[in-house]
């Protein structure tokens, strides 16, 4: 039952992340990125404590190893998602978005190196056809052009994937060694920290407080989706291997085509729809494989 429910945690992710990406770009485009990391991680802190609460004492009393362990990812995904936030506020969500399968191999490889993690000839096979897939259903006619590539946007979006991919293995290794709620909300609470003490050395601190109360459903919208799309990832890979659980994971570019098509009512040319069965049966037959 652990592994079929690691599944599910992970397309929670997948479906919150794929939402939640809407309402980060319109976050970081009129608050910036600082703003947005601050946001999310604040309600991140606060809507966790109840849960973890008992656990802070000796986290913080005890100075072992497990420090090591949530600190790096804490530094990773400080740099990843201000790089990430960087790149959806200068580009279009539709020119990152297949940058962002690079998180895949790159968490795979981590977990194949590190932890001995070695998914089978079929899983493999899978993982590929899916990247396939969402690179596909993610390219525009526009990405044909040479001048597209080189925009910072993608360069940037490019970096921040590969960081990011190191970010979600070193989050599944604090999962396991840790649990889902204590990774979350530690590294929501270094994030807003970090954020916290940038902005007052801006002195944007007031303006950001404004901004909460002028703006509240969006925030709340981004901040509860991003949460809970890291807390379901984080289970997802306690139950499950991690290369796998961020393949289905990371498939919330389906989620955000399919909400493209059905309410925004948007053309998809013939490549994207083939990317988008693929994408759509590897993920379910790579799902079906772990049950």
């Amino acid at each position: 039952m652990g592994v079929e429910l690691g599944i599910i945690f992970a397309f929670v992710a997948m479906f919150a992340w794929g939402v939640g990406d809407f309402f980060i770009q319109r976050s970081t485009r009129k608050f910036g990125d600082w703003e947005t990391l601050f946001f999310i991680s604040l309600f991140g802190v606060i809507f966790l404590f109840p849960f973890v609460y008992k656990d802070i004492p000796t986290l913080f009393l005890s100075f072992d190893e497990k420090y090591l362990i949530l600190l790096a990812p804490s530094f990773t995904i400080l740099i990843a998602a201000l790089f990430e936030f960087e790149s959806l506020k200068r580009g279009k969500i539709s020119v990152v978005e297949p940058l962002w399968s690079l998180e895949v191999p790159v968490s795979a490889l981590a977990a194949f190196f590190i932890l001995k993690e070695i998914p089978s000839t079929l899983q493999i096979i899978l993982i590929i056809t899916l990247l396939v897939g969402l690179v596909l259903v993610s390219l525009r006619s526009y990405h044909l052009e040479k001048k597209i590539w080189l925009e910072k946007a993608v360069i940037i979006g490019a970096f921040s994937a590969i960081i990011m991919g190191l970010a979600n293995f070193l989050v599944g290794v604090g999962a396991r060694e840790t649990n889902a709620l204590i990774i979350n909300w530690f590294l929501s609470t270094f994030l807003a920290l970090a954020c916290f003490i940038y902005l007052i050395s801006k002195k944007n601190l007031r303006k950001t407080f404004k901004d909460v109360i002028k703006n509240k459903k969006l925030l709340f919208s981004m901040c509860t989706l991003d949460n809970i799309a890291w807390v379901a990832f984080a289970f997802s890979m306690t139950l499950a291997p991690i290369a796998l659980a961020v393949a289905l994971s990371e498939s919330y570019i389906i989620i955000a085509v399919l909400l493209g098509l059905f309410v925004n009512k948007e053309y998809l040319r013939k490549h994207q729809k083939i990317g988008l069965i693929i994408a759509i049966i590897s993920a379910i037959l790579l799902a079906s494989l772990m049950t």
